[in-house]
């Protein structure tokens, strides 16, 4: 039957015929929607698989996309097969959980929409003008210290430094630290890089002078101010992190502050017992 239709097929009728063969039928564009796989009926689809693949660490996604694709869709299956045999056994306590992880998902998203709003070249660079270009110069200081355990100890060394002893040569032989290979020498450094005493007592001393001993948790310091300077600011380029997250932080407190005045908020707590929340025979898991 075949031959006898190919011998009574017209040249066009079998031109069109022999095209209608060669060209493959046009698969439809991929959408969210796109059922990938179903599981006793219920649908995997291509937006579950994104959305999955944008929760993954990086590691995961430096897979080949063969590999990768495989991996989340199997992922999803096993997981479709067990939440169906779990699904009739969901507790109160299990609604509850997913309620709060859907919140707390929810709650993340209005603060990641905050936060990548609050960032902008203008607000860098206004934020960084405050800090850096506008405001006086932070200082920095050349310090070296002796580093003893205990108040005798270093009472003994301030006592031996004020009858002209070398403080280099007396940082090497006494202090307890790494630095007395160098002389007690620390470098330049900021404020905030200290702790508060060490810092305190540098910021009071003047170059060249000693101090009295200084407690620390560290042990007992005897600190010799050697230099001070204005520090040089930073670029932008290289704050630029630092001072977009404090934009953003400031933003996320503003928005949550404003939402929470705003808010109609009713607490009905009166008469509850903090410690209630222990009691696991209000809410089975």
């Amino acid at each position: 039957m075949i031959v006898s239709l190919k011998r009574s097929a017209g040249a066009l009728g079998l031109a069109a015929l022999m095209m209608a063969t060669a060209l493959p039928i046009a698969a439809e564009t991929p959408k969210a929607d796109t059922v990938v796989a179903t599981v006793n009926g219920t649908d995997i689809t291509l937006g579950q698989m994104i959305a999955m693949r944008d929760s993954l660490p990086p590691q995961y996604l430096a897979m080949p996309d063969d590999a990768l694709f495989k991996g989340i869709l199997e992922q999803l299956i096993q997981q479709q097969a067990l939440a169906q045999t779990y699904k009739d056994s969901q507790s109160q306590h299990d609604t509850l959980t997913l309620e709060n992880q859907k919140l707390s998902f929810l709650a993340t998203r209005a603060l990641d929409a905050v936060a990548k709003a609050a960032v902008s070249d203008e607000a860098l660079q206004k934020i960084y003008d405050e800090k850096y270009a506008k405001a006086a110069p932070a200082k920095e200081y050349h310090a070296r210290h002796i580093l003893v355990a205990t108040e005798d100890e270093a009472k003994a060394v301030a006592a031996e430094l004020d009858k002209g002893g070398d403080f280099a040569k007396l940082a090497e032989e006494k202090s307890s630290d790494s630095s007395g290979k160098n002389g007690g020498d620390l470098g330049w450094f900021g404020l905030g890089m200290m702790v508060k005493p060490f810092e305190d007592a540098v910021v009071a001393l003047e170059p060249g002078k000693v101090s009295e001993p200084v407690k620390s948790d560290f042990g007992w310091h005897i600190i010799k101010l050697d230099e001070v300077r204005d520090a040089t600011p930073p670029k932008l380029d290289e704050v630029r992190d630092e001072l977009a997250g404090e934009l953003q932080q400031k933003a996320i407190e503003a928005k949550v502050t404003e939402l929470t005045e705003a808010a109609k908020i009713e607490r009905k707590t009166d008469g509850v017992d903090p410690a209630i929340l222990k009691d696991e025979t209000i809410l089975p898991k």
